[in-house]
């Protein structure tokens, strides 16, 4: 029986729920739903890149061969196969990586919070690029750190000023691989000296590598985990290569480390989907991603240069960008007195939408920077929506 009139609850909310904020991307996200926004914003791959038939006759193969075990709760640390599976891959790429280090989670952003979780107390030094990826922010600003951002150029962050500012700190965070949001990448010489500065300082190195397999050459870059296993932490994920909405990472960690994750995701899910995984490991043991991954990558290039292209013809010369050998994202800097977030207001009336720069620093944001995806939209439309902002650009100048 319904009540009459019940006292409304005066919700009293937790310190920490007090300091959540929505992220900026998701935000911006709602207004591009609209059809005729030309849509620059999201970090979303493109759907043209989903293996739906694949993914169909997996799913049916699983739940015909072994449904009753798939549809089941399953290991905390996640499916076997697929952890042997992610183990040789990397241990391929030079290191040796045992099943035993590897912990699936529920999409690349549940592994951040769980390194936050058992790696940071309120105010722990740690160490983000500049600028830094936005959901990586957001995950470990839940547990209060002390953010310092390390200086970078061009070519990525500096490891010699890792030395200068390292001392004492949980963690350094870093995508060496077409970041997000510049689209840089750091170079093997300073990999090496990343690796060296972080091990001489008993530093703890994460090595997020979203977009690497998304090299427009075909040539990834060695990874970091190859260099040191015992001190890089990598973070892998299913989500660029064959679908988000499987919600499928992993973390690989030296086995003290892991262990303590995986009892942090005991508390927070008691494990990943089961069929999702299982359904994966059906797609990728027999060698599908080496034919898949190659489309991916040209479709991509070719975004990328028609954004580039219209990025030359329409931007005025005082703007400067990026121009990533892979991944998803162009970071462009406007000049110092236009501020992207005001910018951003014009385009969306204009129908363009982008993701402004400031949320993605930890420290002094630079109100004169934006991210560009181009991943999802055609030539055609990137034209259309390049040449929008140009002009609104131009009209600041």
């Amino acid at each position: 029986m319904k009540m009459e009139n019940p006292t409304p609850i005066q919700w009293q909310f937790s310190q920490r729920a007090q300091k959540l904020e929505s992220s900026v991307i998701r935000e911006i996200l709602k207004v591009t739903v609209r059809p005729e926004v030309i849509s620059f914003a999201g970090g979303l791959p493109s759907p043209a890149t989903f293996p739906v038939e694949r993914m169909r006759a997996a799913f049916d193969s699983v739940l015909s061969r072994e449904g009753k075990v798939a549809l089941q709760y399953g290991p905390s640390d996640g499916y076997a196969p697929l952890r042997e599976w992610i183990a040789n891959s990397l241990s391929a790429d030079g290191a040796k990586i045992v099943p035993e280090q590897v912990l699936m989670v529920s999409g690349s952003q549940q592994g951040l919070d769980l390194l936050a979780k058992v790696l940071i107390d309120e105010g722990s030094k740690v160490l983000v690029e500049t600028p830094s990826y936005l959901g990586a922010l957001q995950a470990f600003s839940v547990y209060q750190p002390e953010f310092v951002s390390v200086p970078t150029d061009e070519h990525g962050l500096l490891p010699d000023q890792v030395a200068d500012i390292g001392q004492g700190a949980r963690l350094l965070y870093a995508l060496p691989n077409f970041q997000n949001p510049t689209g840089r990448t750091l170079p093997v010489e300073r990999r090496v000296a990343l690796v060296e500065t972080c091990a001489r300082l008993g530093l703890p190195l994460i090595e997020d590598d979203p977009y690497g397999a998304l090299s427009y050459r075909g040539e990834p870059l060695p990874k970091m985990i190859g260099m040191n296993p015992n001190g890089v932490i990598y973070m892998g994920s299913f989500s660029k290569v064959l679908t988000p909405g499987i919600r499928l990472g992993y973390v690989v960690a030296p086995l003290p480390l892991v262990r303590k994750l995986e009892q942090a995701k005991q508390a927070a899910d008691l494990h990943t989907a089961q069929l999702t995984q299982m359904v994966v490991h059906e797609v990728v043991k027999d060698g599908f991603l080496a034919e898949h991954i190659p489309t991916i990558r040209k479709l991509y290039a070719d975004q990328c240069a028609a954004m580039q292209a219209a990025l030359t013809e329409y931007f005025p010369s005082s703007v400067t960008w990026t121009k990533p050998e892979g991944g998803m994202f162009i970071w462009v800097t406007l000049p110092k007195h236009i501020d992207s977030m005001k910018l951003l207001d014009e385009a969306i009336a204009q129908n363009v939408a982008f993701v402004p720069g400031a949320p993605f620093y930890a420290n002094a944001p630079q109100q004169n920077t934006l991210r560009l995806s181009f991943v999802t939209v055609p030539p055609e439309k990137i034209r259309e929506g390049i040449a929008k902002l140009g002009k609104l650009i131009a009209a600041k100048i």
